[in-house]
């Protein structure tokens, strides 16, 4: 009998998926690892080269190069498989493309009797997590997209950064899309709970413009890292494995993720970006936020740019 033990099924060991893969070993999150891809080569590579490391990891963890079949067992699958986005081609392009690449790899994942939770990080996330609802047909608690929480991260760095205070003593959210229509949520910001309004008028040298120039900075970062390295892939990396802890260790902890809307923030049928309680069983419930009237527009719109970005994938 199989002992048991938490399996993470990671489909992708591109740049995201062996960032991801070599920081959940340093971390000593996962008992068992085991590595999916279509280039098995470089996947068995992966799995010889991070299992050289474990002399030097906090616990032991059993990583090898695998197949769908042992998802069966699997505890969590993380998808960071896909197209990128190449010069010329659209959203949408990406979108059609990426949703077909998914219906395949989610449909193999199935046949092997998964029935834990999937984490989805390949872009645009919003709408290929909503895929893989779609083509699971496992409940929408159990279907979590990356989300905002890269974003929440610099947006807090930031901040901090700013503020001269430590990054983790700050409270404050990236919600909606992840892409260029998400949102900062200025009116619930603070540091150690004390208004980012207080804040800035509390001394001279911290300006009201200048907050507006770190959000820009916070949502235009992907393309300023891009421009200098070819990719982004050690924050996201960082972002999953916080939320593959959160799941495994069934810590409830509120995390902006790409959640499905039921009715909550007004909207119904979408996946966005949202703070949400994350334990073992997936997501627990979503975290309304009294959003004020430009920040309420605002994620509005960013519902309605995802949902006709979507309009293919909502039809199947």
């Amino acid at each position: 009998m199989r002992e048991t033990v938490n399996r993470v099924a990671l489909i992708g060991t591109g740049f995201v998926g062996s960032s991801y893969a070599f920081a959940l070993l340093n971390q000593g999150v996962t008992e068992e690892l085991v590595l999916i891809d279509l280039n098995k080569e470089k996947s068995e590579g992966d799995a010889m080269d991070l299992n050289h490391g474990m002399p030097f990891a906090p616990s032991q963890t059993k990583i090898w190069f695998g197949d769908y079949a042992d998802c069966k067992d699997a505890d969590l699958v993380v998808i960071c498989a896909g197209a990128n986005q190449k010069p010329g081609e659209t959203r949408l392009d990406l979108v059609e493309k990426n949703t077909k690449i998914f219906k395949g790899i989610v449909d193999q994942i199935m046949a092997s009797g998964f029935d834990g939770i999937f984490l989805v990080a390949t872009n645009p996330v919003d709408i290929l997590t909503y895929a893989v609802w779609k083509f699971s047909g496992l409940p929408k608690e159990r279907v979590i997209g990356s989300g905002t929480i890269l974003d929440t991260a610099r947006f807090r760095f930031l901040l901090g950064d700013y503020f001269h205070v430590d990054t983790r003593n700050v409270h404050a959210y990236i919600i909606g899309e992840h892409g260029d229509t998400e949102l900062p949520v200025w009116s619930h910001a603070d540091i150690a709970g004390r208004s980012i309004s207080k804040w800035i008028s509390s001394k001279e040298q911290f300006k009201q413009e200048d907050l507006e120039q770190i959000f820009l900075n916070v949502r235009d970062a992907a393309y300023h890292i891009i421009e200098r390295k070819g990719a982004t892939y050690y924050g996201i990396a960082m972002g999953l494995v916080r939320l593959t802890k959160a799941i495994l260790q069934n810590e409830n902890s509120v995390l902006t993720v790409s959640a499905y809307l039921d009715g909550d923030y007004g909207h119904n049928d979408v996946y966005i970006g949202v703070p949400a309680i994350v334990n073992r069983n997936g997501i627990r419930q979503i975290v309304q936020l009294e959003l004020n009237e430009e920040e309420k527009s605002k994620f509005d719109h960013s519902v309605e740019v995802l949902k006709k970005i979507m309009e293919p994938v909502m039809k199947l």
